[in-house]
């Protein structure tokens, strides 16, 4: 890839099109669009490893070619962190039969404050050769990895990275573990998570977030109501979201693990979960609800809750999803902001961003 500037400008404003168009039948306003850099803005990678000439290279796939590897030396779009680990964690192993007996994959993650860790996947178990190796390799790359193989987690150092973000002029630091999602485009989330800042504005009654992973957006949105109730169905990110908003000072959430269509059958009264004991739902002066769903968008029954709101704030990684989820709503609620966020220059992906407003 040349990344040329010129072709990124009509990529973007392909993209450009097609949401102003998904979003056309509902009235929808121009949206403001948040570009990306064009190199080094993917903060997570991952290779397969593919021998060749008596060494393992790093590898990718076409998505419709799973059998012919894409032998990779350097990944332009990744980190500048990952770009200087890439080949002193090639020369680790090439150097060491420890390090790369059964070696089928590796995984990197980093963040805009220069944190890093290294995931090291193997066909074997990990024995106390792995160890001794995988120790030095950690101290020589000033790294923690970690060690998976079948039934076996081995973390040296620690077991997630920490990245530090700047919304609506404060810093929040955020703990980000080994495995669970996490926004792979640090300077477009930044932007992204400004927008919903202004979106939402400073407001005196309650938030209600759906999907709410580490606290990406927890952590800044707290900071403009009175209090938020937040779900998430995954321990990894509802561990990781609790340990967010203990070293920011955010005493206003309460963080429940429930997915999405759970919190529905709560709010609807149709059962009760003891997850929910000691949590008064009726104590809350819901006035807005943040979403921001997988690929599939929210399921019919969460969009109608979300329709009892006055304001409906919703990031989305799947624009059809998004219109479909809009379509269901559309006879009470209008859209007042409409954002673009490149997250994933030089493919077709992007997310986007819609605050409904009551009709």
């Amino acid at each position: 890839m040349t990344f040329d500037s010129q072709a990124y400008a009509e990529q973007l404003e392909a993209k450009v099109t097609r949401l102003r168009d998904l979003l056309a039948p509902f009235d929808a306003p121009e949206p403001t669009v948040f570009d990306s850099p064009l190199q080094n803005f993917r903060l997570r990678a991952e290779f397969r490893l593919w021998r060749e000439g008596g060494d393992r290279h790093y590898a990718m796939f076409a998505q419709d070619d799973k059998r012919t590897p894409i032998l990779i030396e350097e990944f332009p779009i990744a980190s500048l962190r990952i770009n200087q680990l890439m080949p002193q964690l090639k020369a680790a192993w090439q150097a060491s039969s420890a390090l790369s007996h059964k070696l089928f994959q590796v995984e990197f993650l980093t963040t805009l404050s220069g944190d890093a860790m290294i995931t090291l996947c193997y066909h074997r178990p990990l024995d106390a050769h792995w160890q001794a190796a995988a120790t030095q390799l950690s101290a020589d790359l000033g790294v923690s990895i970690i060690g998976r193989s079948k039934g076996k987690r081995e973390v040296l150092g620690l077991d997630y990275v920490v990245e530090k973000l700047d919304v609506g002029g404060r810093t929040f630091s955020y703990r980000q573990p080994e495995g669970a999602f996490t926004q792979p485009n640090g300077t477009v989330n930044q932007k992204m998570l400004n927008w919903a800042y202004e979106a939402l504005g400073d407001r005196t009654d309650d938030l209600l977030e759906l999907y709410c992973g580490n606290g990406n957006f927890t952590l800044p949105l707290a900071t403009r109501v009175r209090k938020v109730l937040a779900t998430e169905i995954s321990k990894t990110s509802v561990n990781a979201a609790l340990s967010n908003l203990s070293e920011n000072a955010v005493d206003n959430v309460t963080l429940v693990r429930l997915s999405a269509e759970e919190l529905t059958e709560a709010l609807n009264e149709v059962r009760p979960f003891r997850r929910l004991q000691g949590i008064d739902l009726k104590s809350y002066e819901f006035g807005s609800v943040f979403v921001d769903p997988p690929r599939a968008g929210m399921d019919p029954d969460t969009c109608e809750l979300t329709r009892r709101f006055d304001n409906i704030l919703y990031i989305s990684c799947n624009p059809e999803t998004l219109a479909a989820n809009i379509a269901q709503l559309h006879d009470t609620h209008r859209i007042t902001k409409c954002a673009l966020f490149d997250q994933f220059p030089w493919t077709h992906h992007m997310e986007s961003g819609v605050l409904l407003t009551r009709r």
